[in-house]
């Protein structure tokens, strides 16, 4: 076997250094990122490939920021945002509510299925951040340990994400490295089936026998949820009207309590319920009883605040300070201008409370009030009314968007699947609608992208152009392909997936795609086997992150929810890795008939 060439071996050392940074997390990802790009920029710069000059190399390093794959990726980043901030997926969570409610086993299987096809075409991230609190929140009301419910549904979301061309930024760079190879344009759902038929043996495992091998850690991560006391209007056509509160109290979230107030003597729901729970549930509660949290004029009124100022209305949570004007005052005589006042929580006195538990006694100092308005009136208030905010904001959905945001979303991924133009047009087509229908907020854009994997994706497409037109792609290649010519088709595409599946678990799945691509593409040629199915084995191997919780973003942010350690991601993970590499060189074997 022949050495490397300066530059081959160069790219090799390079993509050493942009793992272990990736490892040893000193640096943050984007300045591993950046340094790689830099790296190659001065390395071509001061010793040009042959046959170049010193920009060739330049334009190398810093093409990825224009790629198309980058812009693809930004687009799927923007149209996701729009789904979240619509609450297009709202109902959605719901069902899945209802379900858990119903048996919890069923409410788990459920829950992993929708998760599963929702990331298919939804970024792993927000169908991620969807299904947290949900989950927390069950496990509280007695439903199965978030600790045992985090990490399947979690590995539910990145088989999902897996599955498309489009499920995450990793599919599509790897797609489009092997598209810059020469490979054909792959359609949206090309390898769905595939890997929809592994789902049939994974799925047993992450629904039975993952929440087994995980830990019960309720007492650790159990936080007490602050309840609030709020008066619901009761809407002039609400089919509560009438009805007794008994009635009402069967329509209620479990952790909801409602009574009705002094001046309803009949027992029958008038224009008033009273109620209280945790904000969530009051939400709830409004929605299942056609009721509204404030009066409907001041949500009339705050709303059009938020169309005149184009600022999105937000919930916050703001305690009444010693000096407060609002000491002894009653909601209804408050006189708040500009907010929506949603609730109150009492707070413990220090001597006996003497207040009626209703949201109409008079507030007291150390009481917290959910209020909701245009950021720059809740500063206006918090500073004219001695209110302190305590919690971070919570956006409302702009939920009449909803039907746009899903029609675009539709849109977008309907013409790439049917092939009437690429992924790369139709994302930046729904991007651009997101914006112009007001779906998404373009001050907010930043909100929706991520510096993180924008200069990540970059620094892996510029590695792996490197790797490939340095030669040691080839050279790698090479070298894998004589251990690799002994083994049958399956054991081949299996030993790539490996090989990915630990670059990734330990690294980065970006990188380990800009690496894994030309060096799978170059073993095709050399054992005479078709690209197609070792690049999917690579795709593959960079979605099976299942291992550590250092090896995708979704297995971090579950990490502190869960209360989980080092050794649950490597108890739980690695038979499904296994498992999946199993069922997906298989699977490869039998689709391509090789």
């Amino acid at each position: 076997m022949y050495m490397p060439e300066l530059h081959a071996l160069s790219a090799m050392v390079i993509a050493l250094g942009m793992f272990y940074g990736f490892i040893q997390g000193k640096l943050r990802v984007e300045i591993v990122s950046l340094l790689t790009i830099g790296s190659i920029a001065l390395l071509l710069y001061f010793l040009p490939m042959p046959g170049q000059d010193q920009y060739a190399g330049l334009q190398l390093a810093f093409e990825g920021f224009g790629h198309y794959a980058l812009v693809t990726i930004c687009s799927l980043m923007i149209m996701g945002r729009g789904l979240v901030v619509t609450g297009a997926l709202d109902p959605a969570t719901r069902a899945l509510a209802r379900v858990w409610q119903f048996n919890k086993s069923a409410g788990l299987l459920f829950t992993l299925v929708v998760c599963m096809f929702l990331s298919m075409v939804v970024n792993d991230t927000p169908v991620l951040v969807l299904m947290i609190p949900i989950l927390v929140q069950t496990a509280m009301r007695g439903g199965m340990p978030a600790s045992k419910t985090l990490i399947p549904v979690n590995a539910a979301i990145l088989i999902g994400g897996m599955s498309t061309t489009i499920g995450t930024s990793t599919n599509l760079l790897v797609v489009s490295i092997a598209q810059d190879l020469g490979m054909r344009t792959l359609p949206v759902f090309h390898f769905t089936p595939i890997v929809l038929s592994t789902v049939l043996i994974a799925l047993p495992y992450i629904w039975l026998v993952m929440p087994r091998l995980l830990p019960d850690n309720t007492k650790a991560v159990a936080v007490e949820s602050r309840t609030f006391l709020a008066k619901l209007r009761v809407d002039t056509d609400s089919p509560m009207r009438g009805k007794t509160i008994e009635e009402v109290r069967g329509r209620l979230p479990a952790g909801v309590t409602a009574w009705l107030p002094p001046d309803a003597d009949d027992g029958y729901v008038g224009r008033r319920v009273f109620a209280s729970g945790t904000l969530e549930d009051l939400q709830e509660t409004a929605r299942k009883i056609s009721a509204k949290l404030a009066p409907a004029w001041v949500l009339d009124r705050v709303e059009a605040d938020s169309g005149r100022t184009a600022q999105d209305l937000i919930v916050a949570e703001m305690i009444i300070a010693p000096d407060s004007r609002l000491i002894g005052l009653t909601s209804r005589a408050s006189g708040l201008d500009g907010v929506a006042l949603l609730g109150i929580h009492h707070a413990r006195q220090p001597f006996r409370d003497t207040r009626q538990h209703s949201p109409d006694a008079p507030m007291k100092e150390g009481d917290v009030l959910v209020v909701m308005g245009v950021p720059e009136e809740l500063r206006s208030i918090a500073e004219t009314e001695g209110l302190l905010q305590i919690e971070g904001v919570q956006e409302v959905a702009r939920s009449a968007k909803a039907p746009v945001a899903l029609a675009i979303m539709a849109g977008a991924v309907g013409l790439a699947s049917l092939g009437l133009v690429p992924i790369a047009i139709s994302a930046l087509a729904g991007a651009i609608l997101m914006l112009a229908t007001g779906c998404v907020r373009f001050d907010r854009v930043g909100r929706a992208l991520s510096a993180q994997v924008i200069v990540l994706v970059a620094a892996s497409i510029a590695l792996g152009k490197f790797i490939l037109v340095s030669g040691a792609a080839a050279w790698l290649g090479g070298l894998l392909a004589i251990f690799l010519q002994l083994l049958p088709p399956a054991g081949v595409l299996a030993a790539i997936m490996v090989f990915v599946t630990l670059l990734t678990n330990f690294a980065s799945n970006t990188a380990a795609a800009a690496v894994g691509t030309p060096i799978a593409f170059n073993i095709a040629q050399q054992l005479g086997l078709p690209a197609e199915p070792l690049v999917l084995a690579v795709l593959f191997g960079c979605n099976l992150c299942y291992a550590t919780p250092v090896a995708y973003q979704t297995n971090m942010m579950i990490l502190t929810e869960g209360d989980y350690r080092f050794s649950d991601y490597l108890r739980s993970g690695i038979p499904l890795v296994l498992i999946m590499i199993t069922a997906l060189s298989t699977s490869l074997v039998y689709w391509y008939d090789i």
